[in-house]
């Protein structure tokens, strides 16, 4: 296996702190109905560089009980502003802590990452509840 300067870089995210994302009920459970938020100004940092990472965030679910309340999730956003991640972390963070919270029937996200170094990333990943 070929190491890289990577190694240990991203070991805390799985336990990074992030703000709480707050809920309202949803008084529609017996609905299948989705809701899509696009979050066009997403913004982290690269790990290796300390330089910003821009994306294009697309988020999609199929509330079951709970839904997301806006302004908490914008706070949630906020805090990866100043965080060393990788692409493919911040889709699967996001989507657990989403998941954990509101337990929803189907979710889908989807980052659009602006061009870095030539390579314009995306990283989708989709939950269905069992």
């Amino acid at each position: 296996m070929n190491e890289s300067s990577y190694e240990g870089k991203q070991d805390d995210i799985r336990d990074w702190k992030t703000p709480k994302i707050e809920i309202f009920e949803n008084i529609y459970p017996d609905r299948d109905y989705s809701i899509t938020m696009t979050i066009p100004e997403f913004s982290c940092v690269c790990p290796k560089t300390g330089l910003p990472d821009f994306a294009v965030l697309t988020l999609n679910y199929a509330p079951s009980e709970n839904c997301i309340e806006l302004k908490s999730f914008k706070e949630y956003l906020l805090a990866y502003r100043n965080k060393g991640i990788f692409h493919e972390n911040v889709v699967n963070k996001v989507v657990d802590d989403i998941v954990k919270v509101i337990k929803p029937n189907r979710l889908k996200l989807v980052g659009v990452f602006n061009s870095r170094g030539g390579i314009q990333t995306t990283v989708q990943r989709e939950y269905t509840r069992k």
